[in-house]
């Protein structure tokens, strides 16, 4: 069965990698095109998903090299905004395991303007699921306006959410103040252990599943790293692991993970209602697909999701 297209709404960034510089006085970057609704666009894409993308795409240098890669990567951009103003830019340092720390640029950016009218005019039809997150559900003043759109979109898409908590730019008690409200609005909310900690500092991954399952979410899945994935579909969970690889970064994992279980829920064609067709077994098939996606991006430099045909390259093969 083939997947039935996925709507990814949210931000694209300049990501900027430091790398040695020819003198001491001079810093030299390398940028590379990121973002975590992007990211996650472009990973459905390449895995063979029908992916359309909703931004606000700067015409500058970065805005540019964003519609380069997304087109290339087979990303629909048929509704996104030729926006006036810049775009997004965010500054990582690596450290020894491949973790980044980012600082951002983001005042007054593309990403982060949303208006009713630019998402009114969005059809829908043929949508059987609605991805997004990170900084366009809490930054201002699209945020109100994104919120408004999953509302509408909840009516006839599986709604999924990844908080992708930025505490540099927005307070995480801006995402608290919220979650409960998207927990409301969303059948799947994917997040990380670091999500984990900033939003319910304290809370077990249980304890948190049945909190978010309590305000609606049907399906809680926590990315663990190198411990893998938690899975807790209405108070039932499962435990997958991590799949083996070497480390390069580990910039956008968490984006391909959440691609490869949305895009092997919709190959079973599971998604484009309440999720009511699906059951543990098939959660734990889709975790350990998306924990491929992401080893396969982990093992390269930046957010650089796999195509369909590079999943061979770690076995065993599991699904779609």
């Amino acid at each position: 069965m083939s997947p039935s297209r996925i709507t990814v709404l949210g931000e694209c960034v300049a990501d900027a990698f430091t790398e040695p510089a020819h003198a001491p006085d001079e810093l030299a970057l390398r940028v590379l095109p990121g973002g975590g609704p992007a990211n996650t666009a472009v990973a459905l894409a390449r895995l063979g998903t029908p992916a359309r993308f909703l931004a606000r795409l700067s015409g500058d240098v970065f805005g540019r090299l964003f519609r380069g890669h997304l087109e290339a990567s087979g990303v629909d951009l048929s509704y996104a905004v030729a926006a006036a103003e810049p775009s997004t830019l965010a500054v990582a340092e690596l450290d020894a395991t491949g973790q980044a720390a980012f600082s951002f640029h983001a005042q007054n950016t593309a990403d982060w303007q949303w208006t009713p009218e630019e998402l009114a005019r969005v059809d829908l039809a043929g949508t059987a699921c609605v991805h997004t997150g990170s900084l366009a559900l809490v930054r201002e003043p699209g945020g109100a306006v994104v919120e408004r759109f999953l509302e509408a979109a909840a009516a006839q898409a599986t709604v999924s959410i990844d908080p992708n908590v930025r505490p540099l730019l927005v307070d995480p008690e801006v995402y608290r103040a919220r979650l409960a409200r998207w927990c409301g609005l969303t059948d799947i909310l994917r997040l990380s252990s670091d999500d984990l900690d900033l939003l319910l500092p304290g809370i077990s991954p249980e304890e948190a599943c049945d909190t978010w399952h309590a305000a609606g979410v049907r399906l809680v899945v926590i990315t663990l790293g190198a411990d893998g994935a938690l899975a807790s579909l209405d108070g039932e969970r499962v435990r997958v692991p991590a799949v083996a690889t070497r480390v390069v970064d580990t910039v956008g994992a968490g984006d391909s993970f959440t691609a490869g279980l949305l895009h092997h829920l919709g190959t079973l064609g599971l998604l484009g209602g309440r999720l009511d067709g699906v059951g543990l077994d098939e959660v734990a098939e889709a975790c350990r697909f998306g924990a491929r996606v992401a080893a396969l991006t982990c093992s390269v430099a930046g957010p650089n999701p796999p195509w369909r045909e590079q999943l061979t390259q770690l076995a065993p093969t599991v699904g779609a």
